[in-house]
């Protein structure tokens, strides 16, 4: 058996759904298929949490632009022009939360409201599928993919999580399953989440626990590139990369594979598939395991909106491993990621996404113990495979505010 995974952009509008199906014929395999919510959903629904926590008038405006996203799109799909009625019970069910009272607990309350994007796109794409003869079951992935209550950054139930997709994904009744990426709940039935962008996770797995024969990310590029193309041209495709690079590659912030989707594939050999759902017959890149070393080209990744942050003790001493051990215990307990830390003499630098993290209430938090100085708008550049040649290109007429250079991988803060 495969699994597939089909971001939001593959499933933005009818022709996208449609063109989902096309890909799907040209399979005979024993599929599982993991399903993102569609378009931009997932940042409309955030706006959502945050209107319906903080008790905000807007919060029916924001759910009426969902519903009738979802609507419009069932109309262009079904010949019939109406919306189905699983499809229809998931949005009841989403307006029916925003009519209650909200808990204290604001993680609580995003996991419980940001599902209801994938739920309602899987309802969408496996009705289509069904009417048009491809027949298929939909699993709500909550009750396959199991985890504690750490919610939006949840952790997998191994034990529970292998139960479950064995018994349900059976494959004896039906040879496709269509589910959600980036949900799941905790023993006790309560949704939640596991992170942003948690959909390539999910499909990595049920592979592993399914031990699929290979994990297949359909995206709208040709493969696993050099560098964003939508950020830098004269990019190239990579046929082929090791579990290690592209390890290395995600956790330095390239978006096209979720950081924590490697593990999974590499503990059980499983290949992945990086592929277009534009040019379906391609090959795309794979990654696998490889035990010789390859010619990669320089890759290049950028991550924009950066924030340094830049702490100092006020009595000048040097920082010291406490120092260190407070911050990063602090860091720890209120959840704060951190993109990159580096040490000097009476300096700690931490680099945020100024995007996700509340780095002014972190600011105020240390006040009390250190001097604090702070620089926004930054970009982190991350070359893989550098030579002084790309690094001189790259930062030509850039002010660096920080730098790291390893055998491999060379890093740098810059403002434009």
């Amino acid at each position: 058996m495969k699994v597939f995974k089909f971001g939001g952009a593959s499933v933005k509008n009818a022709d996208a759904v449609k063109n989902l199906g096309k890909i799907l014929d040209g399979y005979n395999d024993n599929l599982v298929v993991v399903i993102s919510a569609m378009g931009k959903t997932t940042d409309l629904l955030e706006t959502l949490v945050k209107a319906y926590f903080e008790k905000n008038n807007k919060t029916e405006e924001i759910f009426g632009q969902f519903k009738n996203y979802h609507v419009e799109i069932c109309e262009q799909l079904f010949t019939d022009g109406k919306t189905p009625d699983l499809v229809m019970q998931q949005i009841g069910e989403l307006e029916e939360k925003l009519e209650k009272k909200p808990s204290l607990d604001y993680n609580f309350e995003y996991d419980q409201i940001i599902c209801f994007g994938e739920l309602v796109s899987t309802c969408i794409v496996s009705e289509f599928l069904n009417v048009s003869g491809k027949i298929n079951q939909w699993v709500d992935a909550r009750t396959v993919i199991r985890t504690d209550d750490l919610y939006r950054d949840a952790n997998i139930e191994w034990e529970l999580t292998e139960e479950f997709c064995s018994e349900t994904f059976s494959f004896n009744d039906f040879s496709l399953y269509i589910t959600q990426g980036f949900i799941g709940s905790t023993p006790a039935n309560i949704t939640t989440t596991l992170g942003r962008e948690g959909s390539d996770f999910t499909a990595a797995i049920i592979g592993n626990v399914l031990n699929a024969e290979s994990v297949s990310f359909w995206k709208d590029v040709p493969g696993v590139l050099s560098a964003d193309p939508k950020k830098m041209a004269g990019t190239s495709k990579i046929d082929s990369l090791s579990y290690r690079e592209a390890v290395e590659m995600t956790h330095s912030g390239a978006k096209i594979i979720h950081p924590k989707t490697m593990k999974p594939l590499h503990n059980k050999g499983i290949p992945l598939y990086v592929k277009s759902f534009l040019a379906p017959e391609n090959a795309g890149t794979v990654i696998h395991e490889i035990d010789h070393k390859i010619q990669l080209p320089p890759i290049f990744i950028l991550r924009e909106h950066q924030v340094l942050i830049t702490l100092s003790p006020k009595d000048f001493s040097f920082i010291s491993i406490e120092d260190i051990d407070r911050v990063v215990n602090f860091l720890i307990e209120n959840r704060v990621k951190v993109t990159l830390m580096q040490q000097s003499a009476i300096d700690l630098n931490l680099v945020l996404d100024g995007q996700e993290a509340d780095w002014d209430w972190l600011m105020q938090e240390l006040l009390p113990y250190y001097t604090l100085r702070y620089n926004t708008g930054l970009t982190l550049i991350t070359i893989r495979h550098y030579t002084e040649e790309v690094l001189d290109w790259m930062v030509k007429e850039k002010d660096i505010y920080l730098e790291q250079h390893s055998r491999l991988t060379a890093r740098m803060l810059v403002k434009e």
